[in-house]
């Protein structure tokens, strides 16, 4: 047999343990609540070639590919154990395994390390959480997208109603046009249909009801049958306390904006300061995406070398509130054409990064500059360190963090060389580590930092949301701390 004949048989071998994969996985999904993960990515509703690559992909991150042969055995003994709802790494699993030298089985491995979730210790499948959408602009789409994929369990989060302005004929039908449709993240994974006589869109089963209404105070949502609901305004046009409380309607428990929050606001920043929010909190801010981006790699240089001060510039797709060609903005800079210009403009995260680390007594300044794409920025994290250290003791810690730390979630590490922008569309971590251009020279290090503005920003939305409704489930294994 050739080298080639060798290559495709075992490529054929990998496509068809991979397909064996797919209803464990779903079944898992569905009738226990488990979500599985490699290294972080979600597996549920993924094809044979999408499992394969993220397969190969942990060796950008690991040092060394992850082959289906070794994680199928750790998938069926899944299936053996009275798994309760949670999320588990086969990536991890597999990993922590390699250094056991306890002699352990593949089966006895796995019970223990996911004893958590199971028999006594699991916990109960949560009751779905009602959630509404104010605005229905990028970012709500983009929601919109994530929750009907995560409602497939049944359980957890359940996407009622849209509420937005009315904008003329066929209003409806062209919303969900745009949700089926998008230039940058593709097709709607699955089937949307439009009910015009009842204002609904029915996307994967998920009847969603269109609200017209030009303020809050005009929506009763005890009469579409909303109820204990997490409202989602990702219109930006409120930020304060005094303003989002209006949101506060009969049916709504809780508000999260999608923009920084004013004032006494907390703005959170999941992985990082979640669980300081208190469990009677009613309005809460996911801060920025460029927030996002930079919080959870400052605090993982913060707590491994000390930070005595820093500096964010982003270079930040340019986004809606910019206008298409040369024409009046109440920003200086922002009328300019957005396509056609690089342009000066501030932004918010610096400051907003004394909210979501506050124990952080380091100075960050920031600015930023928008760029001619349509998505994904890079934000250029320059910080003077507590102590002297080189690029590789740097490089080791930051892929530690992305691969086995409590911020894997949020922090995703990438060594390829040739590695541009696009290649980031739809990344689901706030911010990917490009671990070729980080620099480092004594006690100043400079991180730069991949994001996908839209994408990454509204997974890190999802996440907090989940979290304040109580059906963000555990993973396993648990995180080094």
């Amino acid at each position: 047999m050739t080298v080639n004949e060798d290559s495709f048989t075992n490529w054929k071998h990998r496509e068809e343990i991979a397909e064996s994969m797919i209803p464990i996985i779903g079944k898992l999904h569905r009738e226990r609540d488990v979500t599985v993960l490699l290294h972080s990515r979600s597996l549920v509703n993924k094809s044979v070639v999408s499992i394969l690559k993220t397969h190969r992909f942990a060796r950008q991150i690991a040092g060394q590919e992850l082959s289906v042969t070794e994680t199928l055995p750790f998938l069926q003994a899944l299936t053996t154990l009275d798994l309760g709802p949670s999320q588990i790494d086969l990536g991890l699993l597999a990993a922590t395994y390699r250094t056991d030298e306890r002699g352990l089985s593949v089966a006895e491995f796995t019970a223990e390390a996911v004893a958590g979730a199971t028999g006594a210790n699991k916990i109960d499948r949560r009751e779905p959480r009602d959630v509404v959408l104010y605005g229905f602009g990028r970012i709500g789409r983009l929601l919109a997208r994530l929750l009907i994929e995560k409602s497939g369990s049944g359980n957890g989060l359940r996407l009622r109603a849209v509420v937005v302005r009315r904008g003329g004929e066929q209003d409806i039908v062209k919303r969900a046009s745009l949700l089926r449709r998008d230039s940058v993240h593709g097709q709607f994974q699955g089937t949307i249909t439009v009910d015009e006589a009842a204002g609904t869109i029915v996307a994967n089963g998920n009847t969603i009801k269109m609200i017209y209404a030009d303020d809050p105070a005009q929506v009763d949502y005890t009469a579409y049958g909303i109820k204990n609901a997490i409202l989602i305004d990702n219109t930006g046009k409120w930020r304060d306390r005094e303003g989002l409380s209006q949101h506060l309607r009969p049916g709504i428990d809780k508000v999260v904006l999608t923009a920084p929050g004013k004032g006494d606001v907390p703005n959170i920043v999941h992985g990082v300061n979640h669980d300081t929010l208190k469990p009677d909190e009613q309005i809460l801010s996911c801060a920025s995406c460029t927030t996002n981006a930079i919080v959870p790699p400052l605090k993982a240089m913060a707590d491994e070398y000390g930070v005595l001060r820093g500096h964010v510039e982003t270079v930040h797709s340019f986004t809606n509130d910019q206008n298409l060609l040369d024409n009046y903005h109440k920003s200086e800079r922002r009328g300019r054409s957005a396509p056609m210009n690089m342009v000066i403009t501030e932004t918010g995260a610096a400051s907003a990064v004394a909210k979501a680390l506050p124990d952080l007594e380091a100075t960050i300044t920031g600015s930023s500059i928008r760029v001619p794409v349509p998505d994904v920025s890079i934000a250029i994290l320059n910080l003077q360190l507590g102590r002297a250290t080189d690029r590789a003791e740097v490089l080791d810690h930051l892929r530690d963090v992305s691969l086995t730390s409590p911020l894997k979630r949020q922090i995703d590490f990438i060594s390829a060389p040739d590695a541009v922008s696009s290649d980031f569309i739809g990344s689901r971590h706030a911010s990917i580590v490009d671990a070729g251009a980080l620099k480092v020279e004594g006690d100043n290090a400079i991180l730069y930092l991949w994001y996908d503005n839209e994408f990454g920003y509204s997974c890190q939305v999802v996440r907090v949301v989940q979290y304040v409704s109580g059906v963000e489930y555990p993973t396993f294994p648990a995180p080094a701390p």
